[in-house]
């Protein structure tokens, strides 16, 4: 694949956000030593610099068919950037710290498209597997909220009891409005899962203002 310098140059730079950004020694490809050098992780592009200010990058690996593995050397904080082709070079690279390491480990483990691919795939699959009911029911939700105890508010799956004449009768304040009913398995013009976002938002719309305007009636009354 050929590449444009100059549009390589201008997507380093660019004032789009980067996946990951920060300072890392890369260890030079004929001698030893490490150089401090920033890089910029976009996309599934690489770019390193001579330092933070700097307009140019000095290189770019493209991370297409690599492995990133931590690797015992001199230097803390070492891991590596390995491609498949026996020719390919390895690029050793340090960060400052744990926490920096493992943060470009994992970013780095995640800019190819191979990854994008697997991640996609599993994806369509959930969908698929949502969509022929598969999926296991989600965990009811409590109903109903216990007075405190001990300052922490208790769930309680169960219903609330029913309330005696003397509780009902030392209970004030105005009453609360109605329950919205169970959402329906399908709606008018036909399933859920095939309506658009704006249709439900309508129908479900609806639904809430005719429970706001009778709890509005029923507050109005005597």
């Amino acid at each position: 694949m050929k590449l444009n310098e100059r549009s390589l140059a201008f997507y380093a730079t660019c004032d789009a956000p980067v996946d990951n950004a920060g300072f890392l020694y890369k260890k030079g490809g004929r001698h030893a030593a490490y150089h401090r050098r920033w890089f910029v992780l976009r996309g599934n592009m690489l770019f390193y610099f001579e330092d933070a200010a700097s307009r140019e990058p000095v290189g770019v690996i493209i991370l297409e068919g690599c492995t990133v593995e931590l690797v015992e050397a001199a230097e803390e904080f070492t891991f590596a950037v390995r491609f498949a082709e026996a020719r390919a070079r390895t690029y050793v690279l340090a960060a400052e710290s744990q926490a920096a390491m493992e943060g470009w480990v994992k970013a780095l483990s995640r800019a190819s498209f191979d990854y994008l691919r697997l991640v996609v795939r599993e994806l369509e699959q959930q969908l698929a597997a949502m969509r022929a009911g598969g999926c296991p029911p989600p965990p009811r939700r409590p109903r109903a909220l216990l007075p405190k105890e001990n300052g922490c508010a208790v769930w309680s799956a169960e219903p609330p009891a029913a309330s005696t004449g003397a509780s009902a009768g030392a209970r004030s304040g105005p009453e609360r409005p109605p329950l919205p009913p169970r959402r329906r398995a399908s709606a008018p013009n036909g399933p859920l899962d095939s309506a658009p976002f704006l249709q439900l938002h309508e129908w479900y719309g609806q639904e809430v203002r005719a429970l706001r305007s009778q709890w509005l009636r029923s507050r109005a009354q005597p």
